[in-house]
C-alpha cells in the first residue's frame, strides 16, 4: 500500500520559517516525481515546487523562488520542503504527491499519489 504522509506543519509569524516532511512508503520511487503543491481557503490546489528523487534540479513557482528549498533523505525515504520568509499568503494545507516520470510536473492531475496534507498558517 503506497502511503505519503507529511508533517511539519504550524503557526508562524511572517517572516518564519518551518520544514515540512513527506515520507513515502509501499513502492520504489526512485524514477517517480515528487512535488509539493497547496490549496489555500476558496482557491484550487496550486504547484509549489517539484524535484525526482534522483537528484534533478528541483523547479519551483515563482512566488516561492529563492525563499522554498526541496531536499531528499534517500535512505529515510523523505521529502522536505524548508520554507523560509514566509509570508500570510503562504497560508495554506500544503501536499506532496508522486507522479511518474514524463508527467507534467506541474499539472495536479498528473499525480498518481497525494498525501493527506498539512497545515501552515502564517500570521501578519
Amino acid at each position: 500500500q503506497v502511503q505519503l504522509v507529511e508533517s511539519g506543519g504550524g503557526s508562524v509569524q511572517a517572516g518564519g520559517s518551518l520544514r515540512l516532511s513527506c515520507a513515502a512508503s509501499g513502492r520504489t520511487f526512485s524514477n517517480w516525481i515528487m512535488g509539493w503543491f497547496r490549496r489555500a481557503p476558496g482557491k484550487e490546489r496550486e504547484f509549489v515546487a517539484a524535484t525526482t528523487w534522483s537528484g534533478g534540479t528541483p523547479y519551483y513557482e515563482d512566488s516561492v523562488q529563492g525563499r522554498f528549498t526541496m531536499s531528499r533523505d534517500n535512505a529515510k525515504n523523505t521529502m522536505y520542503l524548508q520554507m523560509n520568509s514566509l509570508k500570510p499568503e503562504d497560508t495554506a494545507v500544503y501536499y506532496c504527491g508522486a507522479a511518474p516520470m514524463g508527467r507534467i510536473w506541474r499539472r495536479v492531475t498528473e499525480y498518481d499519489y497525494w498525501g493527506q496534507g498539512t497545515q501552515v498558517t502564517v500570521s501578519s
